[in-house]
């Protein structure tokens, strides 16, 4: 797990499933790894982060022994992905309450908007490898 960067994600997001599998097809040296907040390993990982492990409102990027959050985990991502995508790490570079803003509009509508499962996803066997842990039960409920 300390060899590869960790994106904690909501599992029962169908935004947030639809940009891990953006990632997993665009991430050529496949060294992203991946967990739905909802796991255990998402609270062993969180248990060393500042971020609330109960707050599924933001993805969680696990790198280097840092806890990256909200636009900081998103873009954190691009630098791991090939050609056009990982020039939007220089966004970066923005400031971070501009970053903040927009991340949060899209965040608090996501259901909204992209709508929600009933249970985390399931990998592919082909990406299964991927992935830290099968989830636990979504603690919402």
């Amino acid at each position: 797990m300390e060899d590869h960067p960790v994106l904690l994600f909501d599992g029962v997001c169908n935004l947030c499933n639809g940009l891990v599998q953006f990632l997993i097809e665009r991430d050529e040296d496949a060294v992203l790894r991946f967990a739905p907040l909802q796991s255990d390993v998402a609270s062993e990982l969180l248990d060393d982060c500042d971020p609330d492990p109960d707050d599924l409102d933001t993805v969680v990027l696990v790198a280097d022994g840092e806890c990256y959050t909200k636009s900081s985990a998103a873009l954190g991502v691009t630098k791991y992905l090939g050609f056009p995508y990982r020039v939007l790490h220089l966004l970066r570079f923005l400031p971070r309450p501009l970053r903040g803003f927009g991340y949060d509009v899209v965040a608090n509508r996501r259901y909204d908007w992209f709508g929600q499962r009933d249970q985390c996803m399931l990998p592919s066997p082909d990406v299964a490898e991927r992935f830290l842990v099968e989830p636990r039960a979504d603690p919402r409920e």
